[in-house]
């Protein structure tokens, strides 16, 4: 079940976003894309068929990986500077197992792992290069927009696949790669260039921290022996205004940056 629903929420979710940067821009897209709407109703599944300890546990390791993937965005904004995407896309990929392995490390204590996770979102949008912010409508045409979605199809069922035949640690990082973050500035980046690949990873970032207060929220929330619906739900309710409000200061803090242009 896990991996028909991952297969079918991964090219919706891309679809999805590639619609919402059709009528509102990159920025706007990688904001949609941060929060865990791939995750997000896989976890709800797994609520209602495993323990909520093990639920628990999931959410923690997803926790635990979640720097791995800023690194990754973080790398590819970067190299998309001077880089061809698939260029970008090495260096990112290197970037993400990089900062898993550490992060993952079982040596590594739970509360550095929980701080890592809350400020990486920041730390990311901090991190990326200067660029001018591009906004308005995508004309993304159809022929792309099919093209995206079966990309996303095939990485996903690489991704799954592979983690089945793979040692365990390894195989943890590969369920957290950043799908969105792979296939949205792989398209972005050839067709739109380098500022409107980097507005799509700021706000990529900036929702990533609706992403990690989604987990945050529902790991001390199970932990805490609420049940697993009221849980799952506080959760929700927690990334979106978190989320928002990160959103919020992003657009004041853009506002008063003179690498802003309409």
């Amino acid at each position: 079940m896990f991996l028909l629903f991952k297969l079918t929420l991964a090219p919706a979710s891309i679809l999805l976003a590639t619609l919402i940067a059709r009528r509102f821009g990159h920025g706007a897209a990688g904001f949609l894309s941060g929060f865990p709407v791939i995750s997000g109703p896989i976890v709800a599944a797994l609520i209602f068929s495993l323990p909520a300890e093990q639920v628990e546990g999931i959410a923690r390791a997803t926790l635990a990986a979640s720097p791995a993937t800023f690194a990754h965005i973080v790398a590819f904004a970067w190299l998309s500077r001077r880089l061809p995407w698939w260029g970008c896309l090495i260096g990112a990929t290197a970037a993400f197992f990089a900062a898993g392995a550490l992060t993952t490390a079982a040596w590594m204590p739970g509360a550095v792992q929980l701080v890592l996770a809350i400020a990486g979102p920041f730390v990311a949008l901090a991190a990326m290069p200067r660029a001018s912010t591009v906004t308005g409508a995508v004309p993304v045409p159809r022929i792309e927009i099919a093209m995206r979605v079966a990309g996303t199809f095939v990485l996903a069922a690489a991704v799954l696949l592979s983690a089945q035949h793979v040692s365990a640690a390894v195989s943890g990082l590969l369920l957290a790669w950043p799908i969105s973050g792979t296939i949205l500035p792989g398209f972005t980046l050839p067709a739109y260039g380098h500022p409107a690949t980097v507005t799509l990873l700021r706000g990529l970032s900036i929702g990533l921290a609706g992403f990690v207060w989604f987990y945050v929220a529902l790991a001390f929330l199970l932990g805490a022996g609420v049940g697993g619906f009221v849980a799952f739900v506080a959760a929700a309710l927690v990334s979106g205004i978190v989320g928002v409000l990160s959103h919020r200061k992003s657009r004041l803090d853009t506002s008063s940056s003179p690498s802003h242009c309409e």
